[in-house]
């Protein structure tokens, strides 16, 4: 499959779990809503492996660093989930807190890929996280 398409259904369902996480932080405590959150996903993920393995793929390879980096996504998306119920929480509509999540996230990511990835960025990248730096402050207002 083209990783374009893969990308824009990754992008899918992260706006549909931002939209979720926006309508049930009405009805649930932050932390309880991120546990049940990520033991969902723990679980989903946890079926597309033994799938996976069921199927003959070799799945069950990593390195430590592979594992080190993979815990560290761990901490820092359930901090972001924690965070992000906080905020719905306290009422801020889906079309406010989402692009301020998302935009910041796309900031900051890049700026981690550029600084200490050493990834290079064109002017047409840098011209894109303008405009994402000036939506987040427009949205924001």
């Amino acid at each position: 499959m083209n990783w374009l398409l893969i990308a824009l259904l990754a992008a899918f369902c992260f706006g549909a779990y931002n939209v979720f996480v926006k309508i049930a932080s009405g009805y649930i405590h932050e932390i309880t809503g991120a546990v049940i959150l990520q033991f969902v996903a723990a679980i989903a993920g946890l079926g597309v492996l033994l799938y996976m393995k069921f199927k003959g793929h070799e799945v069950l390879v990593f390195t430590q660093k592979g594992v080190l980096f993979s815990v560290l996504a761990g901490l820092f998306v359930g901090g972001a989930e924690i965070l992000s119920f906080v905020v719905f929480g306290k009422g801020i509509p889906a079309s406010t807190g989402i692009p301020i999540i998302i935009g910041g996230a796309i900031v900051v990511g890049t700026l981690i890929g550029l600084l200490f990835l050493k990834e290079k960025i064109t002017a047409i990248h840098i011209l894109g996280i303008v405009f994402v730096i000036l939506g987040i402050l427009l949205v924001s207002k």
